[in-house]
């Protein structure tokens, strides 16, 4: 975890939008509070939320990829931590490559709210809880609206000067 350089957005006016977030139920403990975090910032963006959960962490694509469908973007929210085997890098490499084939596929933003990690001490430092140093199930949400509003303003700004469909 690097810790530092984040913009510290600590909400973004999204009123109008949705965003969906799918969350892994492995290593509940942290997903649960990630998911409640990501919930409790896109209230605090006006945004509307549609939940859905999955297995693990393989399993996010897929659902994120619906949900990109159905919303104006999407978080994925999950806990991989490195074992003695391959599986992590697998793991890991799938999931960022699913998750950023959905965001250009879609053309809707897809937030990487997996965190991929050396030890579970480094995920309870990373999840939101009480003393963690980061939040990523609110900074991944707040940040995807802020993106999809960015996304919004183009697009309204290419109908207005005529390039747009």
């Amino acid at each position: 975890m690097a810790g530092f350089g984040e913009p510290g957005i600590d909400a973004v006016a999204a009123t109008g939008l949705t965003v969906g977030v799918v969350a892994a139920r492995w290593h509940g403990e942290l997903t649960d509070h990630m998911l409640d975090r990501a919930v409790a910032a896109a209230e605090a963006c006006g945004a509307g939320v549609t939940v859905a959960r999955v297995a693990g962490s393989v399993e996010l694509p897929v659902v994120a990829q619906a949900l990109a469908r159905r919303c104006d973007a999407v978080v994925a929210l999950g806990v991989v931590v490195r074992g003695s085997t391959a599986h992590f890098d697998y793991v890991c490499r799938s999931v960022t490559d699913g998750l950023t084939r959905i965001a250009l596929d879609e053309g809707k933003p897809v937030g990487h709210g997996v965190l991929t990690v050396e030890t579970i001490e480094q995920a309870r430092d990373r999840a939101g809880l009480p003393g963690s140093a980061e939040d990523k199930g609110w900074a991944a949400t707040v940040a995807v609206l802020d993106a999809a509003l960015a996304v919004r303003d183009l697009a309204g700004a290419t109908a207005r000067v005529g390039f747009g469909v």
